[in-house]
């Protein structure tokens, strides 16, 4: 952007390249956004791309990878106690705490919801199964909620009334993954489906053996479904709580999100060998429905 230094360019030139292959279609999502939101948001992708990329080292020890991301934390921290932005950055890792340095001070971003995010990623390296419903929130108020805040902080926006709408869609969007990516998970060792589900439907880990869910587990996955869907309509509200270009990104990733979770629910028993997929060819799709987003007493709880 104008008026920044060659190494403050630089530095969030390297967020863009960082960010961006984790992007996909929700890249585009992204690009409805301003541009002067974009450098900073790269920022903080590229910043929790690199701890998640920590924590998923499984050939590493897990007291090593919380070594390595608690390093990783405090030099944000470091960093945003001090103005560097002048002094060349010496390693690549260097220039995406540069940049989110930067913005953290230049638009007065929490880092508590930074270190919650670390946290997460903490905690990925040492849990594989959760209890109830209540661990599994727990897991996503810092695995996920800190991006939305963070979103409409960087937007502008610092009323913290709509911070549970924001919530409560980024919860859904994190369990959506969760049960898209379920055979995936499986393979290593992974389980997001709270226990107290799974034992009420009588679902076993041992009959997960493939390629097809019994009826215990489709029972099982219904009801993650069912939860996931009533988070999506308590965070539909922050798509219309929001105002200009904000408010049709909200849109689009809601309507992306939700109908993933369609795509999820539609796989079925076969949900253990298949990844439900949304590819490039459904976003015009998705941005037609955003354009013509009805108020909320017209659209069908089923998105």
């Amino acid at each position: 952007m104008s008026g920044w230094s060659e190494p403050l360019a630089r530095a969030y030139a390297a967020c863009e390249a960082a960010a961006r292959p984790h992007g996909g279609n929700a890249l585009v999502v992204r690009r409805l956004l301003p541009s002067s939101m974009r450098p900073h948001l790269a920022a903080v992708s590229a910043y929790l791309h690199t701890a998640e990329r920590i924590a998923g080292e499984r050939a590493t020890p897990a007291a090593d990878r919380l070594t390595r991301l608690d390093a990783w934390q405090r030099r944000l921290h470091a960093a945003a106690a001090v103005d560097g932005s002048g002094r060349p950055p010496h390693a690549h890792e260097d220039l995406l705490i540069v940049a989110l340095a930067h913005s953290i001070r230049s638009l007065d971003l929490p880092l508590a919801w930074f270190d919650e995010l670390v946290s997460a990623c903490g905690q990925d390296t040492t849990t594989t199964r959760y209890d109830s419903w209540a661990g599994l929130f727990d897991y996503c108020r810092r695995a996920a909620n800190p991006v939305g805040r963070l979103l409409l902080r960087i937007a502008g926006y610092r009323d913290e009334a709509l911070h549970p709408a924001s919530d409560a869609l980024c919860t859904a969007l994190q369990l959506t993954r969760f049960w898209q990516d379920f055979s995936r998970d499986w393979v290593i060792g992974q389980l997001y489906v709270p226990r107290d589900v799974s034992a009420a439907c009588r679902a076993r880990e041992m009959d997960l053996q493939g390629p097809f869910l019994n009826d215990a587990w489709a029972a099982a996955i219904s009801q993650c479904i069912d939860e996931t869907r009533a988070r999506f309509e308590a965070g539909r509200v922050i798509c219309d709580a929001v105002a200009g270009r904000l408010r049709y990104e909200r849109r689009l990733t809601w309507l992306r999100g939700t109908e993933t979770l369609e795509r999820v629910e539609h796989a079925g028993i076969a949900l253990l060998s298949h990844r439900p997929e949304m590819g490039m060819a459904a976003v015009p799709r998705l941005l037609w429905r955003a354009a013509r987003w009805p108020p909320p007493a017209t659209r069908s709880a089923r998105g």
